[in-house]
């Protein structure tokens, strides 16, 4: 059993509504689940949509990390994400990243642990790092706490407290 981050977005359709039933859903897949506040934060690379609503999960997987990968894409479409029928980085009804699983890396050609833009993306950061706020980078043992602080500004902005446990 491993503790696994996610982080989730949306700023398609009811966003909070979205990512309320998202944390439930995922409340069947990961054990003693936390989440985080909201956060409201401009969109990242395609900038002409609506700014994103952003969280973070952290629990115990049982499953294998492809087999998460699957769960979070089963999740995502329950909630009417078609990968098939969007701009890459545009607007979305659910977002499901693995940000951390354990201190795994591992990249295939469908999936890289830690996600690879973690780094970039403050979005992501913040609120991992109130749920985890001694995670370090497992390729580097960096902390992303510092890691974050080195970010330029990206207004992450508390939107809402958290959605419950």
């Amino acid at each position: 059993m491993e503790l696994v981050a996610l982080g989730l977005g949306s700023n398609k359709g009811r966003s909070c509504t979205i990512l309320a039933g998202a944390v439930k859903c995922l409340q069947e897949i990961l054990m003693d689940l936390r989440t985080t506040p909201i956060f409201e934060t401009a969109p990242q690379g395609v900038t002409d949509q609506q700014p994103f609503l952003n969280t973070a999960v952290c629990g115990f997987c049982t499953l294998a990390p492809p087999d998460l990968l699957e769960a979070v894409h089963h999740i995502e479409a329950s909630f009417g994400r078609d990968r098939t029928k969007e701009r890459r980085w545009g607007e979305r009804t659910l977002d499901i990243d693995i940000l951390l699983f354990g201190r795994l890396v591992l990249s295939s050609q469908s999936l890289e642990i830690p996600h690879p833009r973690l780094r970039e993306r403050a979005f992501a950061l913040v609120p991992l790092l109130i749920l985890l706020p001694e995670a370090v980078d497992p390729r580097t043992n960096e902390p992303y706490a510092h890691i974050l602080r080195e970010l330029p500004d990206q207004n992450v902005k508390h939107f809402k407290s958290g959605l419950g446990n």
